[in-house]
């Protein structure tokens, strides 16, 4: 123990420099307060959400190759079509004293089971996608197929049967398209290049679901 006798005269100098930094000045602030949002008026999260929802459908309606609908996903915007949807097929043909319940129902289930099935599909087939941002892009991509909903109803207002018929079944099936296209414009990059054929048929069949749903559409009398 005596070649560690000598070490309790030993004194640190204050000139030695310490790594790190271990002390937090009182007027300092962390970069991360440039982005927290939890001092950010309501107003100006809600402009702010509004706006990254808006951009969202502004790629959808010029789809391209991209990560757009991706780097900042949310439900938002599926929740609101799928809402506004449900909305338009209410009072349909099915049961007028049930105030179209069935139908709000059926939007419901379809757009967000089928999403569901068509992102574990994608996962299983080895896509790169996270569940969520997968239920983005479906969700978001609905909005041509609502876009029609909203046309056929004013067709159905005042068009004969049979020329209304066939307004509807052109917009029916272009928002089709378009919607088909757009999604897998989005999902295309994020697929194993063997199996894109089988990630993209489930969502076919999603959506021609839902624009039959929109053809086949009758108010109630």
């Amino acid at each position: 123990m005596s070649q560690f006798a000598g070490l309790s005269d030993i004194s640190i100098s204050e000139d030695i420099p310490v790594e790190g930094d271990i002390s937090v000045p009182v007027g300092s602030q962390n970069t991360d307060d440039d982005f927290s949002t939890l001092d950010e008026p309501v107003k100006d999260t809600i402009l702010r959400d509004l706006r990254a929802v808006g951009q969202k459908f502004v790629h959808v309606l010029y789809p391209k190759k991209s990560s757009a609908l991706l780097k900042d996903w949310d439900l938002w915007g599926p929740l609101l079509l799928c809402v506004t949807l449900a909305l338009m097929m209410q009072g349909g043909s099915a049961d007028s004293g049930e105030d179209g319940r069935p139908q709000f129902a059926e939007v419901f289930v379809i757009i967000w089971f089928g999403s569901v099935i068509i992102t574990l599909n994608s996962k299983l087939l080895g896509g790169t996608i996270s569940f969520f941002q997968s239920l983005c892009v479906l969700g978001y991509c609905i909005l041509p197929l609502t876009v029609a909903m909203i046309v056929c109803r004013i067709v159905l207002l005042g068009a004969l049967s049979s020329i209304g018929f066939v307004v509807r079944l052109i917009v029916v099936t272009a928002s089709f398209c378009w919607s088909t296209f757009a999604s897998t414009a989005f999902l295309a990059d994020s697929q194993p290049a063997n199996r894109k054929a089988l990630v993209v048929y489930p969502v076919f069949l999603f959506y021609f679901v839902i624009g039959w749903m929109i053809l086949t559409f009758s108010p109630s009398p």
